[in-house]
């Protein structure tokens, strides 16, 4: 059986920087508990905090004259580092990884003597991959009982090593370069500088590179400038909130549509609850917009360096709340002019953008989304061309797990499952499971993945069996309601055989989302000939479902494509669940188990001009299908992208001729 080549598509450049970005803030967002709990000790204990106290804040001496150590120092020095070394190893090799990890941590913290962020991000990684390929080495070729004393000695053997790579090689090139990062800070910040970063921080927050950014460069610079002064603006570059806010303000009084209408629940969820990709789309759907996010963001820059202040910790996520959480005792009144200031600027900016922009007379969200899918060419499958109609997705079993996947996993993700977690349980299905994830951490073992669409390339790789939805809008995207509706039809009796009603849905890449198509056969068998003008009928005549489906079926039979086996599979089938696609369509045919009545592929097309009642549908056409394998999949998608088509299905309606209607299927031979 010949086999198509489908060529790999290309990954783009943004992707692998959205790849080694997130593997790079992966390793900090586990941990952002430990660098909050470090950040509020910080605050209240050391000597310039709240509540000042020695023994905690490691000032003044103890009782016998020698200085105390307190928490704040061995916490920032071994515990934060230690914790990424040991999370970066783990997400390479798992838990073994994690311990090589740590312990490479450590040669490069008592090397260095200074917080050793940037060494942990490199000895972690570095010592889960070195044990795997060690490891790999051996694999299968122990002898039986002598497992346990080879696996932890050939650890314990390599972790001195690494140890001693850390101490002696890698903490001397890591404290230069923090040496080297540092100086350049401070440059910017004397000479005025320090604003312009937003020109590259704003747009990359908007390409889902904000983790990256900020946990991942600006929290490991951040916190050792904490140590050394007590605050650091470092950790406001990114987080700060007010950028997004004022653009989310100004749709509030200048948008349009649904944009206009979701826009104050936008901005509470941004602002409150930290989660800054809510306002991503909105700026996607004016790109200017981005310089409303530049200048809000230089302005809410340049407050903090002009009024010297800053947090003790990173506030994550960049909640207001979180924000003040982790503000400088001295440092209220800059960071609070800094927020809102940048509000005031962005607001102003986004609000003259909006006003002197061209104004859409359709709904805004709506707009941007059907843009994008024809940009991507992936409104192909029955699931969304259809779904005017009344046509749905349904899986070949039941939908168990969803997750919401986002860069970090706990931003959009988190809010995204909520509300798509509520509305399941509204729609009479608590037991399926909706997670939220971060993508690096997806695991081919979901149903169901929900994206937003910058990042669904991503996704699909890691989820390859699963069904994709992607998103752009976070709090009231209408791919919730189908995914809603997928479920419904999944779920309920029946449903394992319901798969080839909608296998256009299953078969295609929708604009959503969807399984990959299903790849044409060959000449020898494949789609080839499989309708012919002899299954062709302009007039049918039969007056009710059922006769309807035995006449498309009786074509498939004079055919030889089926046995009489499979006439009575198609109203098993069509008793199961409907086989109505909306458009006018249904397409009955028989169940999974009636696969070996199947002789070769094969479609009949049957019109009836007068309309046919289907279960209170009204149906002018009815392809009956029979596929071999996955051809029937491939059929169901051609036959959906004319039936997407208003135009081709007048078409059909006012066809005088078999060849006529034999050109609009064409596809269905190609």
């Amino acid at each position: 059986m010949a086999t198509d080549t489908v060529a790999k598509p290309r990954t783009s450049a943004r992707v692998h920087v959205q790849k080694f970005g997130t593997f790079l803030s992966g390793m900090i967002m586990p941990n952002i508990g430990a660098f909050i709990a470090w950040g509020i000790i910080t605050a209240l204990f050391i000597e310039k905090g709240w509540f000042p106290v020695a023994a905690l804040g490691g000032f003044g001496t103890n009782d016998a004259g020698d200085p105390n150590v307190g928490l704040v120092g061995p916490m920032i020095i071994y515990l934060l580092p230690l914790l990424i070394g040991y999370t970066g190893g783990k997400m390479v090799y798992d838990v073994r990884g994690g311990v090589l990890g740590a312990i490479g941590t450590m040669g490069v913290i008592v090397g260095a003597g200074i917080p050793m962020f940037i060494g942990a991000m490199i000895m972690g990684p570095l010592g889960g991959w070195t044990m795997k390929k060690i490891d790999a080495i051996w694999d299968g070729k122990i002898r039986p009982g002598f497992e346990m004393l080879v696996n932890n000695f050939s650890a314990g053997i390599w972790g001195s090593l690494l140890a001693m790579l850390g101490f002696y090689g890698i903490s001397p090139l890591v404290s230069a370069f923090s040496t080297g990062a540092g100086n350049v800070v401070q440059f910017l910040v004397s000479n005025g500088l320090l604003p312009l970063t937003s020109i590259f921080i704003e747009p990359a927050k908007v390409l889902f590179l904000n983790n990256a950014i900020n946990h991942g460069v600006l929290t490991p610079l951040g916190v050792q400038q904490s140590l050394e002064q007590g605050k650091s603006i470092l950790f406001l570059l990114e987080a700060n909130p007010g950028p997004g806010l004022g653009i989310l303000l100004a749709y509030m009084f200048f948008g349009r549509g649904i944009a206009k209408g979701s826009a104050p629940g936008a901005a509470i969820i941004h602002f409150f609850g930290g989660i800054h990709e809510i306002y991503f789309p909105y700026v996607l759907m004016r790109p200017l917009l981005i310089l409303a996010a530049i200048a809000g963001g230089m302005t809410g820059v340049a407050t903090l360096a002009v009024t010297n202040a800053g947090l003790v910790a990173p506030a994550a996520p960049g909640s207001i709340i979180a924000v003040l959480a982790q503000t400088s005792r001295d440092s209220y009144l800059g960071v609070i002019l800094s927020v809102l200031l940048a509000t005031t600027v962005s607001f102003l900016v986004a609000s003259v953008i909006l006003k002197t922009g061209k104004v859409s007379s359709e709904d805004e969200l709506h707009e941007a989304t059907a843009k994008m899918e024809g940009m991507k060419g992936k409104k192909s499958s029955v699931s969304s061309a259809l779904v005017g109609g009344g046509g749905v997705a349904v899986m070949a079993g039941p939908i168990r797990n969803i997750v919401f996947a986002c860069d970090a996993g706990m931003g959009s993700s988190a809010m995204g499952a909520t509300v798509l977690r509520n509305k399941i349980k509204a729609a009479g299905f608590p037991d399926v499971k909706v997670t939220n994830s971060a993508i690096a951490s997806l695991t081919d073992t979901y149903d169901v993945v929900i994206t937003h669409q910058d990042l669904t390339e991503r996704a699909k790789p890691l989820t390859s069996q699963a069904l994709h939805y992607s998103v752009d809008n976070f709090m009231s995207s209408p791919r919730y309601d189908e995914v809603v509706e997928l479920v419904q039809h999944s779920n309920t009796a029946g449903a394992q055989e319901a798969a080839p009603a909608a296998g256009a849905a299953a078969a295609t890449e929708p604009a959503t989302g969807g399984a990959h198509v299903a790849p044409a056969a060959d000449a020898d068998g494949g789609p080839a000939g499989i309708l012919v003008a002899e299954s062709v009928v302009l007039n049918g005549t039969a007056t009710t479902r059922d006769q309807a489906i035995d006449e498309a079926g009786q074509l498939l039979l004079d055919r030889g494509a089926v046995d009489s086996g499979y006439l009575d599979a198609m109203h098993e089938r069509e008793e199961s669940v409907s086989t109505y696609m909306g458009s006018y369509l249904a397409i009955p045919h028989g169940t999974n188990a009636a696969k070996d009545h199947i002789l070769k592929s094969a479609v009949s097309v049957i019109r009836y001009p007068q309309g046919i009642d289907w279960n209170g549908k009204e149906v002018k056409f009815v392809v009956g299908v029979a596929g071999i394998n996955n051809e029937h999949l491939h059929i169901l998608s051609s036959i959906a992208k004319v039936f997407t088509s208003k135009e081709q299905v007048a078409q059909l309606e006012a066809a005088t001729t078999v060849e006529e209607v034999l050109d609009l299927f064409g596809k269905v031979n190609s």
